[in-house]
């Protein structure tokens, strides 16, 4: 199967392309869980994860998708009232399972492409009683990138007591976050996006004041319980048995990205992130197509772009024949599956790859070569 796809022209969103030597990495024999090579393995990674979420606290290892980790924020964090930011698919989906959760969901909606900004949010939160706010960093299904900072201030001026939930998937490894600088009270991604591994891994930081109040809310469960995993963090180990061979793959690829350097590791994605916006104003420039980027200037994701199509063009037929030349990209997402495309310019993806992506989707769009 692995033949199938040539390496350096697999463009999703996410999952995203996985080095060879990662795959290699996860090729050896399973180990005990509870053994010392585990705990050394463990003691190992800890720290790196730290330093890739920028924070002191520590980094729980879960081994289920970052979905279970935003169910694992909900149910650890947020008792009864949550306000959830939507502004695409996957902010939504926060939301869902507070609903889901049983909890006392509202939420503050912009249109998609849009991004969810502080004004807004302070006016939403003067009434009080919100446990947590849930948002999304990078909005993989309409590329925007939402100002955490900026909002997670913004929650502090407004509630000092409600918690700050971020879904970091599509940032983490590839934008800049700044966990502990912020005052995230929780940040999670998952192994497949800008970590660039297999998935089945997923990641999440809880602050000091987030685990402390996790240990008072009742009926938070177990495999997800903030307690099991700070208590198997001081160990070394994780709560449950975890993929061992994708934390094989994931020791060798943080070594990986600490050889690259967090920041030029950001710096790579966002020189990605500026070609391909540029691809789009070229094409309606030299070519007459009119593609337009559908997130603002200022706010747009450097690990996914999702470009709109106009009239006569479907975001599926694109992908489709992309698909022919061997090339994989992803629809839009939804409601905007014919509308839009995405690029997920994420990972351990080259400058020389992207360019390669675009000369194709160049002649598919304009009918040429």
């Amino acid at each position: 199967m692995h033949d199938l796809i040539d390496f350096g022209k697999y463009f999703l969103p996410g999952p995203t392309e996985v080095r060879p030597e990662l795959l290699r990495a996860m090729d050896r024999p399973v180990i005990g869980h509870r053994g010392p090579e585990m705990e050394a393995l463990m003691e190992r990674i800890q720290p790196r994860l730290r330093r890739l979420f920028r924070t002191d606290r520590p980094v729980y290892v879960s081994t289920s998708s970052a979905t279970g980790l935003m169910e694992a924020a909900i149910r650890n964090c947020a008792p009864e009232r949550v306000l959830s930011l939507v502004c695409g698919a996957f902010s939504e989906r926060f939301h869902k399972i507070a609903v889901t959760c049983g909890r006392q969901a509202e939420r503050l909606d912009v249109e998609p492409g849009d991004s969810n900004e502080p004004g807004p949010l302070i006016e939403a939160l003067e009434g009080g009683g919100f446990d947590a706010v849930t948002v999304v960093h990078s909005e993989t299904s309409t590329g925007v990138l939402n100002p955490i900072a900026e909002i997670a201030g913004a929650v502090r001026q407004a509630s000092p007591d409600t918690l700050v939930l971020v879904d970091c998937v599509t940032s983490i490894a590839a934008a800049p976050v700044e966990t502990r600088e912020w005052g995230l009270d929780f940040a999670l991604t998952g192994s497949q996006k800008g970590m660039a591994l297999p998935p089945g891994l997923a990641f999440g930081a809880a602050s000091q004041r987030a685990y402390d109040r996790s240990r008072e809310i009742p009926g938070r469960g177990l495999y997800f319980s903030f307690d099991a995993f700070e208590a198997a963090t001081s160990k070394n180990q994780t709560p449950n048995t975890p993929a061992s061979s994708l934390i094989f793959a994931l020791d060798v690829q943080l070594e990986r990205i600490e050889a690259e350097g967090l920041e030029a590791r950001w710096a790579r994605h966002r020189e990605m992130a500026e070609r391909t916006w540029r691809w789009v104003d070229e094409m309606r420039d030299r070519h007459g197509v009119e593609l337009e980027v559908l997130a603002a200037e200022g706010r747009r994701s450097p690990s996914v772009t999702c470009v709109k199509v106009p009239e006569g063009l479907s975001g599926v037929e694109i992908t489709r024949r992309m698909g022919q030349r061997g090339f994989t990209i992803a629809a839009g997402y939804g409601k905007l599956r014919e509308s839009t495309f995405r690029i997920g310019h994420m990972g351990d993806h080259t400058l020389d790859e992207l360019e390669a992506l675009l000369e194709n989707l160049t002649g598919v769009i304009t009918g040429k070569r």
